[in-house]
């Protein structure tokens, strides 16, 4: 059956960093990423207070959500706005959308759509003198377009530690905490890494994301295979394209010309190589299957 992640939107505020205009004691900026909603952020009292949330790259934004403070002080978000957009210093000048935050007492979670939205940056500012911005949890949800190793069954030939293979399609590019959103094999010789498609598509393109952190030249020469055989672990299979490099941190699409297969491959040859990457993505179509029935 056709697999698809399409209107599943995935919160993606943890991945990035976040920083505020001022502390008040320990109620830090990443408080509002953690996941608990009784952990909050807090400004000192000031002038135009702020809350920046970096992702780390450009994100088409589907929805904001806002989780006041409950218990004290829940009208101190009235007033706020948030803003979309590309420009991490001057934080007015971001043309994405804002909207001024009124969230009631009896719901301590605001919902803004944004509609695909683009930026990297996610700004929620308190206009005004002597105010205090407090914030409790702030989701960035995105809805990625139809990746069809999303879900799929993948493997590696080894396992460095805890960087599993599947930590290669879950969304997450790994730009922060790379330990936990990366797959890595140990040194080996031939390492490679694998998804089953389940079916047999036509491989328009494959992207990579390469490393931020470390290491980013551990993925040169690697071969995306692509074909339909297990044989010799699906390395024998045709090559859509060797990877030269990749700068550290970036995703780089190859094109594979409707390629037909169920596994994509990749496979670096040499000894005591290191197979690491953040994210891949599978893109084509599905090939359709007649059968001729006898009279």
């Amino acid at each position: 059956n056709e697999f698809s992640t399409k209107h599943i939107p995935v919160n993606v505020a943890a991945w990035g960093t976040a920083v505020h205009s001022s502390d008040s004691s320990d109620w830090y900026a990443p408080n509002a990423l953690d996941g608990l909603s009784y952990t909050c952020t807090h400004t000192t009292t000031q002038t135009d207070p702020w809350w920046k949330l970096d992702l780390m790259k450009t994100y088409g934004v589907n929805r904001v959500t806002i989780t006041n403070r409950a218990g004290c002080c829940e009208s101190r978000i009235d007033g706020a706005e948030i803003r979309i957009g590309n420009k991490p210093s001057d934080l007015l000048s971001n043309p994405g959308r804002y909207v001024t935050v009124n969230i009631p007492g009896t719901s301590k979670i605001l919902t803004l759509s944004c509609h695909g939205m683009e930026g990297r940056y996610v700004f929620v500012n308190l206009p005004g003198t002597s105010k205090i911005l407090t914030l409790c949890e702030v989701g960035v949800y995105v809805i990625f377009p139809d990746n069809l190793a999303t879900g799929r069954n993948v493997t590696q030939s080894s396992n460095f530690g805890a960087w599993f293979a599947e930590q290669a399609i879950d969304f997450n590019p790994g730009l922060t905490k790379s330990y936990s959103a990366c797959s890595s094999t140990s040194a080996q010789t031939n390492s490679w890494w694998r998804v089953d498609l389940s079916s047999v598509y036509r491989v328009s393109r494959v992207v990579v994301t390469n490393r931020l952190d470390c290491c980013p030249e551990r993925i040169n020469g690697a071969e995306i295979r692509i074909g339909n055989s297990l044989e010799n672990n699906g390395n024998n299979h045709p090559i859509c394209a060797v990877i030269s490099s990749i700068p550290a941190g970036v995703s780089f699409t190859y094109i594979c010309n409707d390629m037909e297969g169920r596994y994509v491959n990749l496979f670096i040859p040499g000894d005591k190589r290191f197979l690491t990457v953040c994210e891949v993505e599978v893109y084509g179509v599905g090939v359709m299957k007649f059968s001729v029935l006898g009279n």
